[in-house]
């Protein structure tokens, strides 16, 4: 059986230890992959650093990302996501503190399937949380990959 996981791409410690509470207490995962910056994230996704080695038919479900990350930002990480065979189909859905309508914009042109700015208030930051892996683990379909003839 194929794990459904999630990237969590957040490097606000607060932020992620309520979203991982958020989605244990509703079963949405069977796995969550932290990476606290840009090129951690990317590291992950390609195999490379740390994470060389690791099965790469093993894809996130879906990954959440932040915007504001160290060492590569995360319109960047989405931009290489999207350019990457290997990754381009994976949904993305930017969970960012950011009130700034151009990331929002160049979210959606680099190919974020949402964006969603992440509530200040407690509750619904918990509401926000559950909303996402719900959709995105329980509702949502994925296709499958289809084979390319040699």
């Amino acid at each position: 059986m194929i794990k459904k996981i999630i990237l969590l791409v957040e490097d606000n410690p607060d932020d992620e230890v309520l979203t991982m509470r958020v989605l244990k207490k509703h079963n949405m995962w069977n796995e969550v992959v932290i990476t606290r910056d840009g090129a951690e994230a990317l590291d992950y996704l390609f195999g490379n650093g740390d994470f060389s080695g690791r099965d790469m038919d093993q894809k996130p479900e879906v990954i959440l990302l932040d915007l504001q990350l160290p060492k590569v930002s995360g319109l960047e990480v989405l931009h290489q996501i999207r350019a990457d065979e290997r990754t381009k189909y994976i949904p993305v859905v930017v969970f960012t503190s950011s009130s700034e309508e151009r990331d929002m914009m160049e979210s959606y042109h680099l190919g974020a399937n949402s964006y969603v700015r992440k509530p200040v208030n407690f509750e619904q930051f918990v509401s926000a949380v559950e909303q996402i892996g719900m959709y995105w683990m329980l509702l949502n379909e994925m296709s499958k990959p289809i084979a390319k003839d040699c």
